[in-house]
């Protein structure tokens, strides 16, 4: 083994430093998954803190906001999950069609620009067109006539505003890794289609679907570890008042414990929760997969 680490000393050098990385601010920091089990206080530390099991996960099965969270995390999570995948792959077969490589640039560079925003810009946008009364699409309707919209405030629109600027935002990134996927798929298999007299539907049926499963299906697994997570950045930027009841989820509820009642073992205790979820989903989509004839992550 030590010939082998020496033989490719250098490839392990280039190595180091992604694996230093990992090791301080992904695995070190996991001792702090004691806060979860322990009544913490700032004043007297992590190690110094009494020890109380289980209790913190109780405070949380037995809050009566859980249910309601549980339910808006997972529903916004599903959307995200079906309308994140499907738009990115119709965008990326869409531009794998287009012969005119200019325009292909073009439109990938237009779709690929608003990752770059944050959701602040991006709330920002929404709002100069659907604020109450001074919104650029609100005063078009009250001069038509017909009526105020309330877009902002409405709950019934609330998850389709989310769901909307969320695929605005991160299809054309989305659409990177399949396009990359693509041009792993070998022409001739195309070449081969094209003789048994195959057509462009067809061609994608046959010959572009399958060679770019297995990348979704690893998109697929690696989004279910995050199931739990919803969007915070963009739902805490998004929610008010007259929404919560449909748009406050696990990690808005986490964030209101710690900076408004100054608490870290309860939303600590809800991290553990929503990781040991996350792994769970990911062990059992990466044997389903398996079991289907994919590969899986691993």
């Amino acid at each position: 083994m030590l010939r082998k680490v020496y033989r490719y000393r250098w490839f392990y050098l280039l190595m180091a430093p992604g694996l230093i990385y990992f090791l301080i601010f992904r695995y070190i920091p996991m001792a702090g998954l004691l806060v979860a089990f322990k009544d913490y206080s700032v004043t007297k530390g992590i190690w110094d803190s009494p020890w109380v099991g289980w209790r913190n996960f109780q405070t949380i099965f037995n809050s009566p906001d859980f249910p309601r969270l549980m339910a808006n995390t997972l529903i916004i999570s599903v959307y995200r999950l079906v309308f994140n995948l499907l738009p990115d792959l119709i965008l990326a077969l869409l531009l794998n069609e287009i012969r005119v490589r200019w325009f292909k640039k073009l439109v990938q560079t237009i779709t690929y620009g608003p990752y770059f925003l944050s959701w602040v810009i991006v709330y920002g946008l929404v709002y100069s067109f659907f604020s109450p009364g001074t919104g650029l699409v609100t005063t078009f309707f009250q001069n038509m006539g017909w009526g105020e919209l309330n877009v902002l405030a409405n709950s019934d629109l609330f998850r389709p505003l989310i769901i909307v600027t969320d695929v605005w935002r991160n299809t054309g990134f989305g659409a990177i890794f399949f396009l990359a996927a693509l041009a792993t798929i070998n022409p001739e298999l195309y070449e081969a289609a094209v003789v048994d007299g195959a057509g462009r539907w067809k061609q994608m049926w046959h010959v572009t679907l399958p060679g770019i499963r297995e990348v979704f299906v690893l998109l697929l697994i690696l989004r279910l570890g995050n199931i739990l997570d919803a969007g915070f950045d963009q739902i805490y930027i998004f929610l008010n008042a007259r929404v919560t009841n449909v748009g406050d989820i696990l990690d808005t509820w986490i964030f209101r414990r710690i900076v408004e009642q100054s608490e870290f073992s309860v939303p600590a205790a809800m991290g553990v929760f929503k990781s040991v979820i996350g792994f769970a989903l990911v062990i059992i989509a990466n044997r389903v997969a398996k079991r289907f004839g994919g590969s899986g992550i691993y």
